[in-house]
């Protein structure tokens, strides 16, 4: 079982990067679930645990402390870049005091070249850093930066819903990779919670939020239905039906009466 510690970077009252009309906190965030989902899904022998599953504070040391406490065979840290407005890119980082030949090195030379096949931005380069998660965490530890938030260029990528599940999907292939993960035979059908849809953004936030004063993890999900977009709240998703129904019913019974179960 290879069990890997998911960190989206920032969250509650540290937004992270700003530009463009997005806070780095919420990218960071629906990628990292973006993997999470793709892992569980196709994959076996993964377990994977993240810092965060929603908008909330958490410090560094909390994040780092939970990794190590908990065993984990590698820290992935998901954050986008910002900088002057023209810098563009991705790069990622390890730890400033390993050297090139080090286990943590080989495990980024694998998976950065499997993010830069999909991603459409400009190679930065692997790059090494004293970052707090890369310092403290007793794992091999990655920080990966998705583009510059405030460049239009990559902004405009990092806006689509589409190319956030892609970028998810080349994390995955090199961590697959790296950690020679199996697929599954056959895949796991998920049953995903739907507790509203909506053309409003601002109402599609405002569901979410009242679910999570709910104490039910929820997010809305861009996506484009006859032609038009609309923001879909995702309230949970699950490998067994009988899981799936009873988080229907909490969802209904905090008063969301039109939620439903797709099948992702």
């Amino acid at each position: 079982m290879m069990k890997l510690y998911l960190d989206p970077g920032h969250g509650g009252s540290d937004p992270g990067a700003q530009g463009n009309g997005m806070d780095e906190k919420t990218v960071n965030l629906d990628i990292a679930r973006r993997i999470r989902n793709i892992l569980n899904q196709d994959y076996k022998n993964v377990h994977v645990r993240m810092s965060r599953t929603y908008d909330r504070t958490k410090s560094l040391s909390a994040r780092t402390t939970e990794a190590n406490n908990w065993g984990a065979d590698y820290y992935l840290s998901i954050h986008c870049n910002s900088f002057n407005g023209s810098a563009r890119g991705y790069e990622d980082f390890i730890h400033s005091s390993l050297s090139d030949s080090s286990t943590t090195a080989a495990y980024q030379d694998t998976i950065h070249p499997e993010i830069i096949k999909v991603n459409q931005l400009q190679n930065r380069g692997q790059k090494k850093a004293n970052f707090h998660v890369l310092r403290e965490t007793t794992m091999s530890a990655l920080l990966t930066e998705n583009g510059f938030i405030d460049n239009a260029q990559d902004a405009a990528l990092i806006k689509d819903a589409s190319w956030r599940q892609t970028v998810a999907q080349g994390h995955v292939n090199g961590l697959a990779q790296a950690f020679n993960l199996k697929k599954q035979e056959d895949p796991k059908q998920l049953y995903v919670i739907i507790a509203g849809s909506f053309q409003s953004k601002k109402n599609s936030k405002d569901r979410v939020n009242y679910l999570q004063s709910k104490g039910i993890e929820a997010f809305a999900d861009a996506v484009t239905i006859s032609g038009e977009q609309w923001y879909r709240v995702q309230a949970g998703a699950f490998s067994k039906k009988e899981n799936a129904e009873a988080q229907l019913k909490r969802v209904r019974d905090a008063g969301i009466n039109d939620a439903y179960i797709i099948h992702g």
